[in-house]
């Protein structure tokens, strides 16, 4: 999503908590991935792939200077012929420790076995983050976490790109005007953040 559409985004959301809340969680994901060093993991569950969020991560990583914020994209099926960044299995988790952060996009509770491997990354010294649906087990594992449920007036892939865009700012913008406007685009948004998938991902 470009910055023009970001700008919108917030204008719209202007006077919500989720601006605020998604600079909040991008400023726990760079202070747990710049100082550690050890790398960003990101995972979602079986059925949800957060490509668009990685996508836009490694576009900020470029973009701000911060090659740290690039992660690599853990996937539950991994097929012969994938390119190599789209190559890393669940197996990748279980070296996870000390100095590596792990982001897990949860819309909905994962399998068991996704569990257990953030469990024994968090345990080994990882630093866990969600963005979740509210699902205890998920939130209770991570050091930071941002729910979004489906009583909130946004949606999870809308909140993915309020925090890839805040995690690649240098510094916080200035406070809007506090009133909302255009809220009638909001839905026009939310179509363009679908949007197909760039083709290296």
């Amino acid at each position: 999503m470009d910055a023009v559409r970001v700008a919108l985004l917030r204008e719209v959301l202007d006077g919500t908590e989720w601006p605020a809340a998604a600079r909040r969680f991008a400023g726990a994901l760079r202070s747990s991935v710049v100082p550690r060093g050890g790398g960003l993991l990101l995972v979602g569950t079986e059925r949800y792939e957060p490509w668009h969020l990685a996508a836009h991560l490694v576009d900020e990583a470029a973009w701000s200077g911060r090659p740290e914020l690039a992660p690599t994209l853990v996937r539950h099926r991994v097929r012969p012929g994938d390119p190599g960044h789209l190559s890393v299995g669940p197996g990748r988790l279980e070296a996870a420790g000390r100095g590596a952060t792990l982001l897990v996009v949860a819309p909905e509770r994962p399998g068991g076995g996704l569990l257990e491997r953030v469990h024994d990354a968090r345990r080994a010294g990882a630093t866990v983050l969600s963005l979740d649906g509210g699902d205890r087990e998920v939130h209770g594992l991570a050091h930071e976490a941002l729910t979004v449920t489906a009583e909130d007036d946004v949606d999870l892939d809308v909140v993915q790109h309020l925090v890839s865009a805040a995690a690649g700012e240098n510094t916080l913008p200035a406070a809007g005007p506090g009133r909302r406007r255009f809220r009638d685009r909001l839905a026009r948004l939310t179509d363009q953040l679908t949007a197909p998938p760039p083709q290296r991902w």
